[in-house]
């Protein structure tokens, strides 16, 4: 990491002479304001066509397990870029075949090609999409969110940080009854994460309930998580956790932007999903009353983090 390959990253980051038809940048679908996920169902690549699953957001992507919503082997940001980059079942960004030609735009710009040298010591014809990746990747990693009210009180005991309805539903997130942090734990309230000095933890997926197509436990045969990677039928519907953190500005919710609101997200795991063989032991279901479900919102709105959502640094506007 250095400054100059963070500055570089950020660039490409929202370049959008990175994707095959020059339409489209990271940024297309990662929005800062959206706590760089981009409010659809479903991610739109660069030509139109839809992904069968949502963005998810990028916020502390530099400390996740695994990257993806059920990719198991996706283990750094760099691999995950790779995904988006030259996906062709849906197109994304549109490169695959277009490698060169792509490279070539970046490496004629005598700006970028000054801080690909600066960052990477690369001379201007020797710029790979290696580099390029490697770039954004620095970027992504300062992508960093902590300063929520939740993490005012929690770490800083600033005990006016959350409201009474937020401490609530706070108390009731941790709570044995409900368990949420059984999947949702960590400094990222997240499914495993990884940071220097960490040990090696595996990634974790949880089927949690949302569909029963066939009254035997099937997904949608468009997305059935990771079945579709190990092939093991105990896997249908097994996606990864993602983090809550500035999980107010990322609606919809799930894989596939299903579940509209924070309020009906609460409710679902409240009733326990639906019935199925693959569904998570971890979904019992819990009594919630309005009043419940009410704090357990104003708990999770407390996980955004504004000056995240808005911090120039982070911005297009640091070009």
């Amino acid at each position: 990491m250095s400054d100059v390959k963070v500055r570089l990253g950020r660039r490409l980051f929202y370049d959008a002479r990175l994707s095959g038809n020059g339409t489209y940048s990271c940024a297309s679908c990662h929005k800062q304001a959206l706590a760089f996920s981009d409010g659809r169902a479903h991610a739109l690549g660069s030509t139109g066509q839809e992904h069968p699953r949502s963005a998810m957001s990028l916020t502390n992507v530099a400390f996740n397990a695994s990257y993806g919503w059920a990719s198991p082997k996706t283990r750094t940001l760099e691999a995950q870029m790779l995904v988006p980059m030259l996906n062709e079942h849906p197109i994304e960004m549109g490169l695959k075949g277009n490698e060169a030609a792509i490279v070539g735009r970046i490496a004629s710009d005598e700006d970028d090609a000054a801080l690909f040298r600066e960052a990477f010591g690369v001379a201007q014809g020797a710029i790979t999409l290696d580099v390029i990746v490697k770039g954004i990747a620095s970027f992504e990693r300062t992508l960093v969110s902590a300063d929520s009210p939740f993490d005012r009180y929690l770490y800083r005991d600033d005990r006016s940080a959350l409201t009474a309805e937020a401490r609530r539903g706070m108390d009731l997130f941790f709570s044995d009854r409900l368990a949420c942090a059984q999947c949702h734990s960590g400094f990222n309230l997240s499914g495993p994460t990884v940071h220097q000095g960490s040990a090696p933890v595996p990634p974790s997926f949880h089927n949690t309930g949302l569909y029963n197509v066939d009254g035997h436990g099937a997904y949608p045969a468009i997305d059935r998580g990771l079945l579709d990677v190990t092939h093991v039928s105990s896997d249908m519907g097994k996606f990864r956790a993602p983090t809550l953190r500035n999980i107010a500005v990322t609606a919809p919710y799930m894989h596939d932007g299903s579940i509209p609101t924070l309020e009906a997200a609460v409710v679902h795991y409240a009733s326990g999903g639906v019935d199925s063989p693959f569904k998570s032991p971890r979904l019992k279901g819990f009594e919630a009353t309005p009043r419940d479900v009410s704090d357990l919102v104003a708990f999770l709105v407390s996980l955004t983090d504004e000056a995240f959502l808005k911090n120039p640094e982070l911005s297009a506007s640091r070009q």
